[in-house]
């Protein structure tokens, strides 16, 4: 349940840091990469270079989603095609059941220490991660286990980062025009640079309206995270054949203290103000009035 927070934090990164290395390598070399042509803004190169530059820095993050889900979480991968006898074996079966019945190919299987929680994550679905916690083994028994892996392999089969990928691409191709025109205002119209190429101002502004704009997006994104999340709990649902169990697994999540979350997935960790609209999951109560109307 965490790849929606690792994704947007690392989409977020990714985009700034392309902003901050082409401005200082415009502002070094003198090289225009679309953004303005002397006191002239020329807005359909601006637009080309924002969607080249957008779509570039989601595309970065979807590919290196399992690698970064890996490393941040400390996941231990099970070998699927020789899993050790016991927990490792049954959670191998259930994930190669619930991915044929899926339709989808079997995914990577793997366990970190930590908190009850779950993810799924990967390029493509049939290139995908799924993951559990050591706390969820532990606090959950296997049919609320099966069922929390039903509801991430929905995530996989509905091609869930595919599709965020391409919204992300959208919100940062916005990001990246909005930011450099307001740093374009900024430098011409408030600071008055009369110089042929772009001043301090533009550069200094439009890095920092790239993070202001990059949380707004991430409200965006967030917000689409929550709608899939019904979509994935009735998924489970539909791959246990009820929705009993991932009823049962909520409800024993409503019942844990939260728990402390990474530092990389820390700032979406907020439940009320600005953090409820950067939230990736719905309340578990919402979540179990909509599994109940399956019955």
């Amino acid at each position: 349940m965490k790849r929606i927070g690792l994704f947007i934090l690392t989409n977020i990164a990714v985009i700034v840091m392309l902003g901050i290395v082409l401005n200082v390598v415009s502002a070094v070399t003198g090289v225009n990469f679309g953004q303005m042509a002397g006191s002239d803004l020329d807005v359909t190169a601006l637009l080309l270079f924002a969607l080249v530059v957008g779509f570039t820095g989601s595309i970065i993050s979807l590919l290196m989603s399992k690698t970064m889900a890996k490393m941040s979480m400390g996941v231990q991968l099970i070998n699927t095609n020789n899993p050790a006898p016991g927990l490792e074996s049954w959670l191998v079966g259930v994930v190669r059941e619930l991915s044929e019945k899926a339709g989808v190919k079997m995914p990577e299987v793997g366990i970190y220490e930590g908190e009850p929680n779950a993810f799924a994550t990967g390029a493509s679905k049939n290139a995908s991660l799924v993951c559990v916690s050591t706390g969820l083994l532990r606090m959950m028994n296997k049919n609320e286990v099966k069922a929390v892996l039903g509801h991430e392999m929905s995530h996989v089969a509905n091609g869930d980062m595919v599709t965020l990928t391409l919204i992300q691409g959208v919100t940062n191709t916005f990001v990246i025009f909005v930011s450099r025109l307001v740093g374009w205002v900024v430098d011409r119209q408030i600071l008055r640079n009369e110089s042929d190429g772009p001043g301090l101002g533009y550069y200094i502004t439009s890095i920092v309206m790239d993070m202001v704009f990059g949380l707004l997006a991430g409200m965006v994104v967030a917000w689409f995270s929550r709608y899939r999340e019904y979509r994935a709990d009735e998924g489970s649902a539909n791959l246990l054949g009820s929705p009993e169990h991932m009823i049962e697994a909520l409800q024993r999540l409503g019942t844990m203290e939260p728990a402390e979350l990474p530092a990389s997935v820390k700032g979406l960790g907020v439940s009320g103000g600005i953090g409820s609209l950067l939230a990736s999951h719905p309340p578990i109560e919402d979540r179990i009035a909509a599994l109940r109307t399956l019955r």
